[in-house]
């Protein structure tokens, strides 16, 4: 391995503060994802149909690349393709000298990592803030992201208090809900002020040329929403084929993820602002970044490119959970955009075997990745082949195997031995003497504590030798009779996995339980008793204005009736939010409903302000019981989703667990989510 590597983890080792901080997240991480998983009916089948969606999609990528982009052009977006990094950055670049922007807000954005376009950006005099509080955290610390889901891990609520009694002067506090709400305070205006907005994409729908960007915060919303010009930086690879395989993909992602059944917000964006929109970007550009991507996919790691990057392997790995991602760098010690088993693979397979084919070595080969992985992929194989020295430029050639001298030297000792069944025999009898020796010398210390240099020796060493061979212990301990707990148990019939049929009363009832358990507040009320309702809810926080959706689009005199009782009805446009900025209540409709995640569909349209259900703090939404749908599926097949410039799938109020996995509810969208149900149609 390279120097700077073994330097890495030496100091990540040696950082109780690190060590802390990581154990923390693992452990969260690992027990929502193992709860989230719970509630579905067959994970291992759907687990299986989502490799095999992504394995066509990456066998048959230009045809769905072509499907997604002319799609795409029909729904009025500008669509670009990038060969490489430099050419996506001078993209963005060109859009922002021809917008003629200064401020830059971006969500969060792997390929922007991937393609260092901060750096660029900045060297050109563009101001580019990072919006997800993780991002926001460690740009201020002039680092890069630690984790693909939470940036931050790296750091506990001491860091963070630090860090913004210095940048931003806030009073030193460990309060996590104090420093959330600080960064919503400065971030607010970024969103307000910026020129342009830049957001990642989790996936492209090909038969609808729809992006979905999946976020919890809300921040993705703000740059996708707010700004005159939105950009989306898109992998090629990041294609799902229909809205079914979509719903497939969400059913897996957020779980894997960060534990839930649906994050907060699932955007799914179809176009730029019509003209009779009133708000949203006036131009949505895609930028499709190869950057070696094509080339991997002709290549022996090709399935890595299945990848969804919920980081689920990371929290799942042993080698992680002690070493963190900044320990991840290549021979010069630049650091790896991907850690983890996943970067392992990804960043020798895009930017060089030579440069990063040693991350593939910190591994323990255990198998917790790939049975953390949502989409099955082999990450064990993978890592083998990169440590065999196979990659993309030489696919079937062992390139230059990166196998430490030592390794290969104990290798090679080792199959000497082990192609002889009687030298085997005798070397496990010297090892079971040599552990039988060690133990006693060492008053029955199970562990062989190696020297540094041997690679070992930093945080764990070599277990000692069994003192009998294994057929020795398996005769003298092993019922012959098979073991019940053991025995192997048949696949289902998949045909015969189906949904539970729900009547509409136990669907809201359902749909009332997952909202609650969100934090969301639910009520049934009459159409006519809807004014009083919301009157409640205002009064209840002294409340005297409101942003809304036009009347056309709610209940007949509605908001005549709110007038009447003293409430001041906004209607906001993109050119009055600065002025509105202040209002702290929006009430909007619910085009539809998800029972068994909790969720509401908003759509955005002409008398339907995507804003108003984002920039308040309290968001007042009305759904009528009949659109309320067992599944995410039904919901996405809808055909008013397709139609309409935006949709966004509520999940409760804004969060975010970036600060030592403490969860805080309300960030950059409301801290409030309450759904009136009109039971009398």
């Amino acid at each position: 391995m390279v120097d700077a590597f073994h330097s890495r983890i030496k100091t990540s080792l040696a950082d109780a503060n690190l060590q802390l901080a990581l154990d923390a997240n693992a452990e969260k991480r690992i027990k929502v994802r193992q709860a989230a998983f719970e509630s579905l009916p067959n994970p291992k089948q759907l687990r299986t149909r989502a490799h095999n969606v992504r394995e066509d999609v990456i066998e048959h990528l230009d045809v769905y690349l072509e499907t997604f982009i002319t799609r795409a052009h029909e729904n009025g977006v500008i669509v670009h393709r990038a060969a490489d990094a430099n050419q996506a950055v001078n993209i963005v670049m060109e859009i922002a000298f021809q917008k003629g922007a200064k401020l830059i807000a971006k969500s969060k954005t792997m390929v922007s990592e991937e393609i260092r376009l901060n750096p660029a950006l900045e060297e050109h005099g563009f101001q580019v803030i990072e919006t997800d509080l993780g991002e926001y955290i460690v740009q201020l610390r002039g680092e890069a992201p630690s984790h693909i889901i939470t940036p931050a891990v790296h750091l506990r609520r001491q860091d963070v208090g630090k860090l913004f009694e210095e940048k931003l002067g806030l009073p030193y506090t460990e309060d996590i809900s104090v420093m959330t709400n600080a960064a919503r305070s400065t971030l607010r205006q970024v969103f307000l002020d910026a020129d342009i907005g830049i957001s990642g994409v989790n996936f492209g729908v090909a038969e609808t040329g729809t992006l979905c960007v999946v976020t919890n915060e809300g921040n993705g919303r703000m740059v996708t929403t707010v700004p005159r010009t939105h950009i989306a930086l898109m992998g090629i690879e990041r294609i799902v084929p229909t809205m079914d395989d979509l719903a497939l993909m969400l059913s897996l992602l957020p779980r894997s993820a960060t534990g839930q059944k649906l994050s907060v917000y699932t955007s799914l964006l179809t176009s730029p602002r019509r003209e009779d929109d009133p708000d949203g970007p006036q131009e949505r550009h895609i930028i499709m970044v190869d950057n070696g991507r094509n080339e991997v996919r002709g290549s022996e790691l090709s399935e890595i490119l299945f990848c969804i990057r919920c980081g689920a392997c990371l929290n799942a790995c042993p080698v992680f959970r002690e070493i963190g991602g900044h320990a991840y760098v290549g021979r010069d010690g630049t650091g790896s955009t991907y850690q983890g088993p996943v970067g392992s693979v990804v960043s020798p397979a895009l930017f060089g075997q030579c440069e990063y084919g040693h991350l593939a070595r910190a591994s323990s080969l255990c198998g917790a990745c790939k049975e953390a992985c949502p989409v099955e992929i082999d990450l064990p194989k993978l890592l083998l082949r990169v440590r065999a020295g196979i990659g993309v430029q030489a696919p079937r050639v062992l390139a230059k195997p990166n196998t430490p001298k030592l390794l290969k030297i104990g290798v090679e000792i080792f199959s000497v031995a082990a192609t002889s069944p009687k030298r085997f025999a005798v070397a496990q009898r010297l090892a079971g003497l040599f552990g039988s020796a060690a133990t006693f010398l060492s008053k029955g210390d199970p562990w062989i504590h190696l020297p540094a240099f041997s690679g070992w020796g930093y945080s764990k060493d070599f277990p000692r030798p069994a003192a009998k061979p294994f057929h020795a212990r398996y005769n003298a301990r092993v019922n012959p009779e098979a073991d019940e707990e053991h025995k192997l148990i048949p696949h289902s019939d998949a045909s015969a996995i189906s949904s539970p049929k729900i009547d509409d009363e136990n669907l809201l009832t359902k749909f009332t339980v997952e909202l609650e358990a969100l934090g969301g507040k639910f009520y049934v009320c009459s159409t006519n008793e809807v004014w009083h309702k919301i009157l409640e809810i205002l009064q209840a926080h002294d409340i005297k204005e409101i942003m809304s959706w036009d009347a056309v689009t709610l209940p007949d005199r509605l908001l005549e009736k709110l007038n009447e009782a003293g409430i001041q009805v906004i209607f906001p446009t993109s050119e009055n939010i600065r002025a509105n900025n202040h209002i702290r209540a929006g009430l909007t409709g619910a085009s539809g409903a998800i029972a068994e995640s909790g969720s509401i569909l908003i759509l955005g349209g002409a008398g339907q302000p995507l804003t108003a259900s984002l920039l308040p703090e309290i968001h007042i939404a009305l759904l009528r019981g009949k659109d309320v749908l067992l599944q995410l599926s039904q919901v996405l097949q809808m055909g008013k989703i397709k139609q309409a410039p935006a949709a966004i799938l509520i999940s409760g109020p804004s969060r975010t667990a970036d600060i030592e996995m403490t969860l805080t509810i309300g960030v950059h969208g409301p801290g409030e989510l309450h759904v009136i149900c009109m039971n009398d149609e």
